[in-house]
């Protein structure tokens, strides 16, 4: 695991690349990455912090054969978790038009725009239709944790009850059970070939873990 500071820098070196095709003035671009990083590092977050917009970046990297419009899915994951509010339910729409507001702000073309907002709103419910690779590239980047190794994916799991410890156990373990369950009735977890190859294997393990692991304790 990289260290913070190293995961930061590594995330400017990647938000002014994005950005330089647009000719975005050195000083803006600045100013939009340290709203992202504030967002990021407010209290209650432990799962969706910049460490995970760093793995969804590196994934997408790896998937950019299967994109479509590369720009747009970068600008996607960035915004996709700015707004994070575990009690709330509208956390995307509310993504994506700070996503709009920030590019709008950096002149960053509308077609792109509106491309990102359409993208983040798709990371509600995971899904995506068979010939619309840039949503399958995203979601799937941002879901590659389920296939990590079970070291890693434990890790993962204890960030996300963290993030709703205001639950009481009853209720955030049937509701966690819920939704893994319903993630192991899908066809198929990724939607990429890239992805199922490699992990979809994994990532069934690691979610069938959790729920007997949840069934053990409840």
């Amino acid at each position: 695991m990289e260290p913070q500071n190293q995961i930061t820098e590594n995330l400017f070196d990647n938000w002014w690349h994005l950005l330089q095709p647009f000719g975005v003035e050195q000083t803006a671009a600045e100013k939009a990455f340290t709203q992202l990083v504030t967002a990021y590092s407010t209290p209650g977050r432990y799962y969706h912090t910049l460490e995970h917009i760093y793995h969804v970046l590196n994934t997408i990297q790896t998937l950019q054969n299967q994109a479509q419009d590369l720009p747009a899915i970068q600008f996607a994951a960035w915004f996709h978790d700015v707004i994070y509010n575990p009690q709330a339910q509208d956390n995307e729409e509310k993504s994506a038009i700070y996503a709009s507001e920030i590019l709008k702000s950096l002149a960053i073309p509308s077609r792109i725009t509106t491309k990102v907002s359409t993208l983040i709103l798709h990371t509600k419910h995971h899904q995506a239709a068979s010939d619309d690779f840039d949503t399958q590239v995203l979601l799937d980047a941002d879901l590659a944790i389920l296939g990590t190794n079970p070291s890693h994916y434990h890790q993962y799991a204890l960030a996300i009850r963290q993030e709703y410890a205001w639950l009481p156990d009853a209720i955030y373990l049937a509701a966690r059970k819920k939704v893994l369950q319903q993630f192991l009735q899908r066809h198929r977890i990724y939607f990429t070939d890239l992805m199922f190859a490699n992990f979809e294997s994994s990532a069934r393990h690691n979610l069938e873990a959790e729920i007997q692991f949840i069934e053990q304790i409840s």
